[in-house]
């Protein structure tokens, strides 16, 4: 579903991203970690069209769904509403299979979306991002601010969409243990640079990338 080879993104003098390659397939959910600043929302805004190649290949088959960090909803409109905008310019914005996959939106449908705690934001994000029935869902930053419980709820949503629907997920995250134990495989991207790549398991026993990202051992979100 997203195919980048050698991608190298600059900001006037300043390299971005550097040679970056990254695979996502059909139906899989797959880690991209790395720390603040490391080029990972860039990545994503490359991948969005948001900001041009300066060199390499961006491809993407399917529809492209980019769930931005911070969430950034119209706050003064409601649940509902937001999701109608995920589904902007599609001739079906009815959101109520949105409520069936996600059932904690449902009774928050008529509440102005910028009364709503983070956690829930969160999830009006994610519901917005798949109104626009993606085959593939770039999610950015999705833990950041939020308590624990509000990040459990959402990773459980994570797996019913890529369960129930198929949905193949591309997961950016400053978490490294959240990603991980969600996704099969992961990348990991350092100033730009593509340092580490492998199947979760493998990075998580790697020890560059538990005493850099981990520190202790990964243990399977409940």
């Amino acid at each position: 579903m997203i195919s980048v080879a050698g991608l190298t993104v600059q900001y006037g003098s300043a390299t971005a991203l550097d040679t970056v390659s990254l695979s996502v397939a059909a139906g899989e959910m797959v880690a991209l970690i790395g720390a603040n600043g490391a080029g990972k929302s860039t990545l994503l805004k490359a991948l969005s069209g948001v900001v041009p190649k300066t060199r390499g290949e961006v491809q993407v088959t399917g529809r492209f769904a980019h769930v931005p960090e911070g969430r950034q909803l119209f706050a003064d409109l409601t649940v509902e509403d937001n999701l109608r905008l995920g589904a902007f310019g599609l001739p079906q914005r009815d959101p109520s299979w949105v409520y069936e996959i996600l059932p904690d939106l449902a009774p928050l449908a008529g509440k102005r979306a910028g009364s709503l705690s983070g956690g829930q934001q969160q999830m009006v994000a994610l519901g917005r991002g798949i109104m626009a029935r993606p085959n593939v869902l770039a999610i950015d930053e999705m833990s950041l601010g939020l308590s624990p419980i509000a990040v459990r709820a959402l990773a459980l949503a994570l797996r019913e969409l890529n369960a129930k629907l198929g949905i193949a997920i591309l997961l950016v995250e400053q978490s490294a243990r959240l990603a991980l134990s969600l996704c099969s495989r992961g990348y990991v991207l350092e100033t730009g640079r593509m340092v580490a790549e492998g199947r979760s398991a493998e990075l998580t026993a790697d020890p560059f990338v538990v005493n850099a990202y981990l520190g202790t051992l990964l243990e399977e979100p409940t």
